[in-house]
């Protein structure tokens, strides 16, 4: 396994365990041995079956920082790592909702939302990244950039009633950028697949058989408070449904975002994703964002595509 290098050992106290540098931290899995894709909620006869999907590029345009605006806004670099972006073309750590309501996008059919999530990079002096290697060095996240070869974004009802419109500028994410670190914590909708073996997952990184991609799975919560924008943790005012399907008490069930970024992984490549330095570039420390900038009449039309079991593209 490739040791990155590191200004010294990252040593990280977790529940009762120690967690070392990023050797441990840095596993990967055979997609054969993965556990088995867990077995989807069945549907009510009150679900809301209906899908809408939205193609928003695969930055092609290369549009990265280490910015993030859903957890720091006004810092820049707090990230420590950098994101790939998609949709909203102007989202940095200054944009406001006014600025990402005025900018252009990637999305058809008119979704100036911003989605973005860690890079992937791979062994290699061919940085893509725009930032200088010291700056990577100091934060242990070197290789080059690997660019996503789809992204696939996708907005489902719910199992058990109907859906209500998410409110404009809605931010929310999930995974845990500190997943690692913090022994696991808040990784339970973690996924990592391959494009030819989807009745498999695993936290760690997958190898995939030749010809397929590493497939990035992120489920976004789909409970909302009916009151927030926003919350201090960036996670209480949006929560996963329970078990059966439902939203707890106070909650309301709004579109699931289901994002898949798919990566052509050279071959024996240990690719990884950014991280802070603490989570030593672990699966586990994996996450994505979400910022909801779609007109109030774009959302009503999903809305209305997901309650009436519909298959819709934007």
């Amino acid at each position: 396994m490739r040791r990155f290098a590191w200004l010294g050992i990252v040593m990280v106290v977790a529940g009762c365990g120690v967690l070392g540098d990023d050797s441990d931290a840095v596993r990967y899995v055979a997609i054969a041995d993965a556990p088995q894709t867990p077995a989807a909620v069945p549907p009510t006869a009150d679900a809301s079956t209906g899908t809408w999907r939205v193609d928003c590029g695969r930055n092609e345009r290369g549009i990265r920082n280490s910015d993030n605006l859903v957890v720091n806004p006004g810092v820049v670099g707090a990230a420590h790592h950098l994101h790939d972006y998609v949709g909203n073309v102007s989202t940095t750590a200054f944009s406001t909702d006014r600025s990402l309501a005025a900018a252009a996008t990637t999305c058809k059919g008119g979704d100036k939302s911003s989605y973005y999530w860690p890079v992937v990079r791979v062994p290699g002096d061919d940085d893509m990244s725009g930032m200088s290697s010291a700056e990577h060095d100091a934060h242990g996240n070197e290789g080059r950039v690997l660019p996503p070869a789809s992204v696939s974004i996708e907005f489902r009802g719910s199992p058990v009633s109907d859906v209500v419109p998410m409110p404009e500028f809605l931010r929310t994410a999930t995974g845990n950028a500190h997943g690692f670190s913090q022994g696991g914590k808040h990784t339970d909708h973690l996924q990592w697949t391959c494009s030819g073996a989807r009745d498999r997952v695993a936290k760690d990184y997958p190898r995939c058989p030749d010809g397929q991609q590493v497939i990035r799975v992120f489920d976004f919560p789909s409970c909302w408070n009916g009151k927030s924008l926003d919350s201090p943790d960036h996670s209480s005012h949006l929560v996963f449904p329970n078990a059966a399907g439902g939203c707890p008490p106070g909650f309301f069930p709004v579109p699931q975002l289901h994002l898949e970024i798919g990566y052509d992984v050279p071959k024996g490549a240990d690719y990884s994703v950014d991280t802070f330095p603490e989570d030593g570039r672990s699966a586990l420390a994996d996450h994505s964002h979400f910022i909801n900038v779609m007109q109030p009449a774009l959302m009503g039309r999903l809305v209305a595509c997901l309650n009436e079991d519909k298959r819709c593209t934007a």
